[in-house]
């Protein structure tokens, strides 16, 4: 069984070769992603390993929240300038000073604000001693004056900046022109994961980032000899309250774990569309092995005659996938290295400088490429594999046809348990909301809704068809017989396009209902004429305090509102609190009150929005505790209800409040709202604050573009990750019309003698073609849109508010599947105007 195993296998080549493929694709894909999240993972470790092997301890201020707020990114309060001098004096203890950190971003010679894809713009002190310091020195020398500051290598070499050259930098007050006294790289690196750096002295970093008096942090070395445990013993013992002191070891393990977990995010987005494509390619690889079954009849009824059993037939066909598993896999692992070298080219091209590190092939990648490729295939193969265990010995000897009722009837049975089972999943996982409920609901409804597509392939492939019989005529007419001939073939391999199509139009669906939502929550949030925020990556990021100043001195503005956000403890939970400026609120801010009034903002009052009040059980009046990283514990309350706002969030607060719980917070918009009759422009604006390039200033209309601009790129990323998914269920299509191909050799040969044109053979192919591509689109996209609705449906209080089915979108799609469906039946339509008529007459 062995060698007909093998002999089944090499006899298709191209059959064997169209379906390996899709698992290539999707193995690649999984073994890519953990190939370069692992060697990231390991080049960050070894990274904050060697900056903090020489830090002994770090001392620093006790994370201000419990919930979310490990590691080095805790919230964390400025500890005194004065631990430093008590530290110095303890025993074992060699050196200790402090740090601090902040807002600093370069300003290129061109004008423009430095910015690589939205990564940090840090501002950091530089430490004099190179063993506890991470930056170290590639040229020049370190900062020693308050003109004084030194550049990541990164930055320099990108825009062409040397040592003795004047930069100038955007800080949280007016921006500053510094001399580069230094290049420094961030341990071996030349930056941190494409951030910038600029370095000051440390009274100058204090100076700049509003902490004089204060250290963020205190960096330790113990004397050579000194007994580790006793000197950290001593240290924290001469600590005050909420001031703790750790190993450097910690430190670098938080550093890195906090690296990794930003990275997880973007590993598991790869992996969840890697999936999708395995999932789609199942559907492929079904099909084939289910056409294959049923063409190779006599073959495996010899076998039986010859005296193979039931068994040996199953693992015949079993045997089958499993190599064809095994060698997809291995090759979908070995491209999965190129795919990671890709997709590290790809952080590159968008300006996200990584610390170079040798590639990382561990043993799990292997393992799960493996089983997922192989289990993928297998599980595909069992039904056709059961099917030809059915093939009874007499089929040898005369024309069989398996008596397909029964099997329909337990399919359709099996299918509407499925789809019944996917959407209960579906309906409690958006309820919830449960994201894994609602992965495992999609994938039934999915198995379920290509096991029930039999039922309507008949009807469906005739009216679909129609138009190309009598727009081909002869051609159009045989493709739409052949497609009705085998309504379970036609479904089977529509099924993969439905599932890729019905995810597309999930998407469409939710991007037009989050673009018009976003456009509405703007025209009731703002009421400002200009909205000034940062030119960063979406918009998103903090800028100088001093630009409201700036901008309320233009002529003809009558009033500014400072728009700030940070984290807060309500109830023990972490969440966003934003702050706008409670002078002339209405003027700039839309806040539709549902209940109670914006006046008790003045005077410290919270106000949240409807969906906060519902959830939560609040309402007016009502007193909830609250905890701030540098004021500690507090009660604040409820002084209004307002309706959902996008600009607002779930809780508000007035801007004065904020200032005093906040440490020198930086705005993160500015609403600018100009006099009646005033002709200040977008141009004026934009001229009174050019000494501020990082900030992108837009009018109502304009901010209103930008966020369905950030929209439609998110959609973009999202469709480009889906088009595999489509790719592997083209395959399917091309791999299905081979074999039909295949299959009606003698047909096609009978139809040439009767004087078919090579011509017409291939347009029969191609309508054949489009009404698979156009069957599966349909369905694809009534299902999609009808989860798209449900998902944007179930996002309410997250802020979706209108519902958008786009049809336009959903009308191209069905457009470019028949277009696709069209390019699928080239090589299959070419192969089958090519046949010898008189070896296809001949052909049993």
């Amino acid at each position: 069984m062995k060698r007909v195993v093998l002999r089944g296998l090499l006899a298709h080549k191209l059959r064997l070769a169209l379906t390996a493929l899709a698992i290539v694709l999707g193995v690649t894909f999984i073994s890519g992603t953990f190939v370069l999240t692992d060697t990231l993972h390991n080049t960050f470790n070894t990274l904050f390993g060697r900056i903090y092997q020489n830090v002994d301890f770090e001392i620093r201020g006790k994370a201000a929240f419990s919930e979310s707020n490990a590691g080095a990114n805790a919230v964390r309060k400025p500890i005194p300038q004065s631990i430093a001098n008590t530290v110095r004096h303890i025993p074992g203890v060699a050196f200790a000073d402090g740090t601090v950190g902040g807002y600093a971003q370069f300003v290129a010679p061109d004008g423009k604000a430095i910015s690589n894809g939205g990564a940090p713009t840090l501002g950091l002190s530089y430490d004099v001693n190179h063993q506890l310091s991470a930056l170290q020195l590639a040229s020049g020398t370190a900062p020693t004056s308050s003109h004084d500051v030194v550049m990541d290598a990164g930055t320099a070499q990108k825009y062409h900046f040397a040592v003795g050259d004047h930069v100038r930098v955007l800080l949280a007050g007016p921006p500053q022109t510094f001399t580069i006294s230094g290049i420094v790289k961030f341990g071996t690196a030349n930056n941190l994961a494409g951030a910038t750096i600029a370095a000051f002295d440390l009274p100058t970093a204090q100076r700049l980032f509003g902490q004089v008096g204060y250290y963020q942090a205190i960096d330790v070395l113990i004397s050579q000899g000194a007994d580790k445990a006793t000197v950290q013993h001593a240290i924290a013992a001469a600590l005050p309250k909420g001031v703790e002191v750790v190993t450097g070891q910690t430190v670098a393990n938080e550093q890195s774990n906090d690296i990794n977990q930003a990275l997880s995010f973007f590993s598991t987005a790869l992996l969840v569309f890697a999936f999708i494509s395995l999932f789609v390619g199942g559907f492929t690889i079904f099909n084939t092995f289910s056409i294959t079954v049923g063409q190779r009849t006599r073959e495996l009824a010899l076998l039986r005659i010859v005296g193979a059993s039931r068994r040996q037939v199953f693992r015949s066909v079993l045997g089958e996938a499993l190599i064809l598993g095994t060698v997809a896999s291995l090759i979908g692992l070995g491209l999965g290295v190129l795919a990671a070298v890709g997709l590290e080219a790809l952080f590159k091209g968008l300006g996200i400088t990584l610390p170079s590190g040798s590639l990382i092939f561990e043993g799990r990648t292997v393992i799960v490429g493996l089983l997922v490729g192989v289990g993928v295939t297998l599980v595909s193969a069992i039904s056709p594999a059961r099917r030809a265990v059915r093939v009874p010995p007499v089929a040898a000897l005369a024309d069989y046809r398996a008596d397909e009722q029964e099997s329909s009837r337990r399919r359709i049975t099996l299918g509407s348990i499925f789809a019944v089972a996917g959407v209960a999943l579906l309906v409690l996982g958006l309820s919830r909301p449960a994201i894994q409920l609602v992965g495992l609901g999609a994938v039934a409804l999915f198995i379920g809704i290509g096991m029930l597509a039999p039922v309507v392939a008949r009807p469906m492939a005739s009216v679909i068809g129609r138009p190309l019989a009598r727009l081909i005529g002869i051609s159009g007419k045989l493709g739409r017989e052949n497609s009705m001939r085998s309504p379970r073939r036609t479904a089977q391999t529509a099924s993969a396009l439905m599932v890729g199509l019905a995810l597309v139009s999930t998407i469409a669906v939710f991007g037009a209902s989050l673009s018009k939502s976003v456009t509405s929550s703007v025209d009731n949030a703002i009421s400002a004429s200009y909205i000034i925020t940062s030119s960063g990556q979406g918009g998103a990021g903090e800028f100088s305090g001093s630009v409201s100043n700036v901008a309320a001195a233009l002529p003809g503005v009558s009033s500014v509102s400072n728009v700030y956000q940070g984290t807060f403890e309500i109830r023990n939970s972490l969440t966003n609190l934003t702050a706008v400026s409670t002078d002339h609120l209405s003027r700039t801010v839309i806040l539709r009150m549902q209940s109670g009034s914006a006046a008790p903002l003045a005077s410290g009052q919270l106000l949240i929005d409807t969906n906060t009040a519902t959830s939560k059980h609040l309402s007016v009046g009502s007193v909830v505790p609250v905890k701030f990283a540098q004021t500690g514990a507090s009660r604040l309350r409820v002084g209004g209800i307002f309706q959902p706002n996008a600009l607002i969030g779930s809780y508000l607060v007035g801007d004065r409040y904020f200032l005093h719980n906040f440490n020198n917070p930086l705005p993160v918009a500015v609403l600018v709202q100009v006099k009646a009759g005033s002709q200040l422009t977008i141009s004026a604006v934009d001229r009174g604050l050019r000494a501020y390039p990082n900030l992108k200033i837009q009018t109502r209309a304009g901010f209103e573009t930008s966020q369905r601009a950030q929209v439609n790129q998110l959609l973009g990323l999202v469709y480009a990750l889906l088009a595999l998914a489509v790719v592997i269920a083209l395959i399917g299509i091309v791999n299905t019309l081979m074999l039909s191909v295949f299959e009606r050799t003698h047909e096609i040969g009978l139809l040439r003698a009767v004087g078919m044109k090579r011509r017409q053979v291939r347009s029969m192919i191609r309508s054949e073609s489009v009404i698979l591509a156009v069957f599966g689109a349909i369905i694809g996209i009534v299902v999609g849109t009808a989860l798209g609705t449900a998902f944007s449906a179930s996002l309410k209080q997250q802020g979706i508010t209108d519902i958008v089915i786009p049809g336009g979108s959903l009308v191209t799609f069905l457009i470019l599947a028949a277009l696709l469906g069209l390019g699928a039946a080239s090589w299959p339509a070419r192969r089958a105007g090519k046949l010898d008529v008189l070896t296809a007459i001949a052909t049993d």
